[in-house]
């Protein structure tokens, strides 16, 4: 008689596949890509196909020199039905709450029947150069909401090369539509200078008492701020946060009205218990109908796209220049030369350069 199997008994499972690599996973996303003709991706960016979309991004992001190419030929189609959305910056210190503000601002526009992108100028681990703000991982009910799109963009190395490619994003995503393009930085370093580049609004999220009223009143970040909101206003944080309100009231009037002619404002707001909210929007219109009808809003958009043309030509010339072999094995030497002693930094610039 044949013993019964125990509940116990071990049967061998289905083996699983090695982890794919981050560099494998690229190179299958990048290889589907090419399946599709620079006329398939125009035709469905413009009817709002999400996901020819997100392979132009990919595409865009891509180092190859190919894929560079085809980005380019898809921007240049696209363009004409580009420049007719609203472009929000918004930044702020980790822990401000801005995946929490940007997901209950995106569902609050996006049941006015707005569309909504979300891109973010990502500072990348230094160790595997991934993304760390995971945005898709915490805006868990507008990543499901079909009238948004959330694209996170790892920048490696080079803030300027991922400023760009956002910047190139933003044209793809309004010629699919969207009405409304959400430029996200984690607010610890350069990357503010960067949105603020190639955004119309530019919104400052600070927090209450926490230190952070007077670490914010930096002059850099307050002239460029169209605004600052005071997140996290809620519970026994509200009384911090009116106090924390008139004091950046007070430091934004020490400053000399901008070229805009708009008197930036201070307002309080709970993404958490969607308080607020309402209010920043209707602001922002206000912004609006002021710079169009003052012919700030035009001009800006102007001199954002002659600060690119200077900006992509600098890093095209870095990019050549670092790319060449002679320099890559010179540079070394002058290294070399340089932890011995024998040369300056700048006589060793300037041999490369002259090469």
């Amino acid at each position: 008689m044949d013993k019964k199997p125990s509940a116990l008994h071990e049967r061998a499972g289905v083996s699983q596949q090695e982890t794919t690599s981050a560099a494998a996973a690229e190179k299958i996303k990048l290889s589907r890509v090419k399946q599709n003709s620079v006329t398939d991706f125009v035709t469905g960016i413009l009817a709002g196909n999400i996901t020819l979309l997100s392979k132009a991004i990919t595409l865009v992001e891509s180092t190859n020199t190919k894929h560079q190419q085809k980005a380019n030929e898809i921007l240049d189609l696209c363009l004409p039905y580009a420049s007719n959305s609203v472009r929000i910056g918004i930044t702020g210190v980790p822990g401000v709450g801005k995946s929490t503000f940007i997901e209950t601002f995106g569902k609050y526009l996006t049941a006015k029947g707005k569309k909504i992108a979300v891109l973010a100028v990502d500072p990348s681990s230094s160790v595997n150069k991934g993304s760390i703000l995971g945005d898709k991982t915490r805006m868990e009910r507008l990543v499901t909401d079909t009238n948004a799109f959330i694209r996170p963009s790892p920048s490696g190395s080079s803030l300027g090369g991922v400023a760009q490619k956002t910047r190139e994003s933003i044209i793809l995503c309004e010629a699919a539509g969207f009405d409304t393009v959400i430029i996200e930085t984690v607010g610890v370093g350069q990357s503010e200078t960067a949105v603020h580049s190639m955004v119309d609004f530019f919104l400052l999220l600070k927090l209450s008492g926490a230190g952070d009223e007077l670490q914010g009143i930096k002059r850099g970040i307050i002239e460029m701020a169209d605004a600052i909101v005071i997140n996290k206003a809620d519970g026994e944080n509200i009384q911090n946060a009116k106090i924390a309100k008139v004091a950046f009231n007070r430091a934004l009037h020490l400053y000399p009205l901008k070229e805009s002619k708009w008197q930036p404002k201070v307002l309080t707001a709970s993404a958490l218990h969607n308080s607020g909210i309402q209010k920043i929007d209707r602001m922002i219109s206000e912004y609006l109908v002021l710079t169009k009808a003052n012919l700030y809003f035009e001009g800006k958009r102007n001199a954002q796209n002659k600060f690119w043309l200077l900006a992509t030509i600098d890093q095209q010339l870095k990019d050549n220049f670092y790319k060449k072999n002679k320099i890559k094995k010179a540079l070394q030497e002058e290294i070399d030369n340089l932890e011995s002693g024998k040369t300056t930094p700048f006589n060793a610039a300037k041999r490369l350069l002259k090469m």
